[in-house]
């Protein structure tokens, strides 16, 4: 059934990229969405589009999107779609390419099959649950980097605040405004690592998380502890992914 849905997602997202490249660098509508920031007009078509493809291919799976009300009765569903139909949506109306479609499906709290694809730049990453991690079909590899001292991550300035850490790791940062591309990114090698210790959206990183895994990285929330998928809030206590020893380097440096 994974490889099932993988295949569903992954038609799924190749429509939304060409739907998302429709509005891109064309001045799309865009309005605020109270505590959520920025939403365009794009970011709605695709999800009106996902709603009625994956949800008319799979009628008793939940539904989870960042453009759609929640209402909690995909609480009650085994199998879930976590969507985000544009994530990086500021990288979006900016003109950049790293935006980009992130796709899961989630079975009883744990993420089964994923797709994070990046339309602008011609880049879909593929897995499912025991199954290789896929860029454009060919398999990827988290690095073997053991050390934040030698670390290249994906975060933003906050985490570098000192109220995070006994003593801040002297990594070499860099960022990306996508989440679901940062996991991406970390899972093919590009970098190390990436954190965050702001709550995270089950959206943005549960695609990015079975891609990551699948490739050999060790992700956990902000603390070191497992995620789990269609909680009530639908977010978890931040995110590290990172290949094994570094993960393990940069929970030992956190403040309980």
């Amino acid at each position: 059934m994974p490889e099932r849905d993988l295949s569903l997602l992954t038609e799924a997202a190749q429509e939304a990229g060409r739907i998302a490249l429709r509005y891109w660098q064309a001045d799309p509508q865009v309005w605020e969405k109270p505590g959520l920031g920025p939403v365009t007009e794009a970011d709605l078509a695709v999800n009106d589009m996902l709603l009625a493809r994956l949800c008319g291919a799979r009628p008793g799976y939940g539904w989870l999107s960042e453009e759609s009300t929640d209402d909690g009765s995909r609480q009650d569903a085994e199998h879930l779609f976590i969507i985000d139909p544009i994530d990086g949506t500021r990288a979006f109306i900016a003109g950049e390419s790293t935006f980009a479609v992130s796709l899961a499906v989630a079975h009883r709290g744990q993420v089964t099959a994923a797709v994070v694809h990046l339309p602008a730049l011609g880049q879909t990453y593929t897995a499912h649950v025991g199954g290789p991690a896929l860029r454009n079909g060919a398999p990827i590899h988290a690095t073997s980097c053991a050390s934040a001292a030698e670390a290249r991550i994906l975060a933003s300035k906050p985490v570098l605040a000192s109220e995070h850490w006994h003593q801040v790791p002297a990594f070499d940062r860099h960022f990306r405004a996508s989440i679901a591309y940062r996991l991406a990114l970390v899972a093919d090698g590009s970098f190390d690592g990436m954190l965050s210790f702001r709550p995270s959206w089950e959206w943005d990183i549960a695609a990015g998380h079975l891609i990551a895994t699948c490739a050999g990285a060790v992700v956990s929330d902000a603390k070191g502890r497992p995620i789990s998928y269609n909680s009530p809030a639908a977010r978890s206590n931040g995110i590290i992914a990172a290949a094994p020893g570094l993960h393990a380097d940069l929970v030992s440096h956190l403040r309980a």
